[in-house]
C-alpha cells in the first residue's frame, strides 16, 4: 500500500502531469478543427463562427496549457467552454453522457476546474516565473 507521504510528495509533479496531458489531447481537437491535423469527418468550420471560435479556444488555450502559461484564468476559460459545449451540443441528444458523446466535455470542464483551482503545477512557465498564487508563491510548492 502506498503511504500518505507518498501522495503528497508527489502530488504537485502529479498536478504538473495532469495538465500536460490534458492540454496535450485537449490541442488537438483545435488542430483538427482549424489546421485539419489530425484529420477528421467534421469540416472545418467557417471563420468566426462557434465552433471556430471552439476551435481557436482549443489550439491557443491548450498550447497555454501545455506550458503552463497563466495557467489558472485560462483553465478557467477553458471550463468553461467545456461546460458551453456539453449544454449546447450534447446534452439536448440525451440525458447520459455515454450515449450523448458529452463525456470527455464533463471531464475536461472539472480537470481543467481544478487546474484553476490549484494550479498548474511546478513544471510549468508559471511557476518559472514566479507567479502568484494565492499569497505565496508557485515555487514554494517545489520546496515543499
Amino acid at each position: 500500500m502506498i503511504g500518505p507521504e507518498f501522495g503528497g510528495r508527489y502530488a504537485p509533479q502529479a498536478i504538473s502531469l495532469l495538465r500536460i496531458v490534458a492540454a496535450l489531447i485537449f490541442l488537438l481537437h483545435g488542430t483538427s478543427k482549424l489546421l485539419g491535423f489530425p484529420p477528421s469527418e467534421m469540416p472545418m468550420p467557417p471563420a468566426m463562427s462557434l465552433l471556430w471560435i471552439g476551435g481557436v479556444l482549443e489550439l491557443v488555450g491548450g498550447l497555454m496549457l501545455l506550458f503552463g502559461l497563466l495557467s489558472r484564468p485560462v483553465a478557467f476559460i477553458l471550463a468553461g467552454e467545456m461546460a458551453v459545449a456539453y449544454w449546447m451540443f450534447h446534452a439536448p441528444q440525451s440525458t447520459f453522457p455515454s450515449v450523448n458523446g458529452g463525456d470527455a466535455a464533463i471531464l475536461y470542464c472539472f480537470v481543467f476546474l481544478a487546474i484553476a483551482a490549484v494550479g498548474p503545477g511546478p513544471w510549468s512557465a508559471d511557476a518559472a516565473l514566479g507567479r502568484r498564487r494565492g499569497d505565496r508563491l508557485v515555487e514554494e510548492e517545489v520546496r515543499s
